[in-house]
């Protein structure tokens, strides 16, 4: 016989002002907490045309110095619709003592990134540390990955994505405009999130 487990006890937040409080070493990303929704445009070398494309990012927390991360992004037409699917990938940000960044993120077309990077004043810049590929994957050597909350606007990100891939040096793929879906617009002010207001 099979036990039932109750409702997984531990709840995750996409806002600084709710249970389980912040880790104190999340200070520097706290901005982010939240779910995001926004466009963007792309393309690169081996491609023949350039993209539009939406995309979702979710960032939350446990309580734990790290973010859970997860992002899914669709092909648009010119007037907004839908297509298809896109990129999808989910993964993690550890925070350490000195604001670095070791970020864990994994696609289920057989890439996962290693990545590293700095946290302040409201941006996060990654790059690779290390990719390892499935045996089909396509061939991923390096990307760069920067987050920048815009200026005086808690609720809007930036996102630019370069990629070094096929035979191509790193060079620009992405890039999108993301506003706050769910979450906190303004993080309150105190001692671990005075760094991204």
């Amino acid at each position: 016989m099979v036990e039932s487990v109750a409702e997984q006890p531990f709840p995750e937040s996409y806002r600084v002002d709710r249970e389980p409080a912040p880790h104190a070493l999340l200070g520097p990303v706290l901005g982010f907490l939240g779910v995001w929704r926004g466009r963007g445009r792309g393309g690169y070398p081996t491609l023949d045309d350039d993209f539009a494309y939406a995309q979702e990012v979710c960032f939350s927390h446990d309580g734990r110095p790290f973010l859970r991360y997860e992002a899914r992004a669709w092909l648009i037409d010119g007037a907004g619709e839908p297509l298809r699917p896109a990129a999808r990938e989910s993964g993690w940000w550890r925070l350490q003592p000195d604001g670095r960044v070791e970020a864990l993120v994994t696609q289920p077309t057989g890439i996962t990134e290693i990545l590293v990077g700095q946290a302040e004043g409201g941006a996060v810049d990654l790059a690779t540390h290390a990719v390892a590929l499935t045996p089909t994957a396509k061939d991923v050597t390096a990307t760069r990955r920067r987050y920048t909350l815009a200026d005086g606007d808690s609720a809007t990100f930036t996102f630019v994505h370069d990629l070094a891939a096929v035979g191509q040096p790193l060079r620009h793929h992405l890039s999108a405009t993301l506003h706050r879906a769910v979450g906190q617009s303004t993080p309150p002010a105190s001692s671990w999130n005075s760094s991204v207001q």
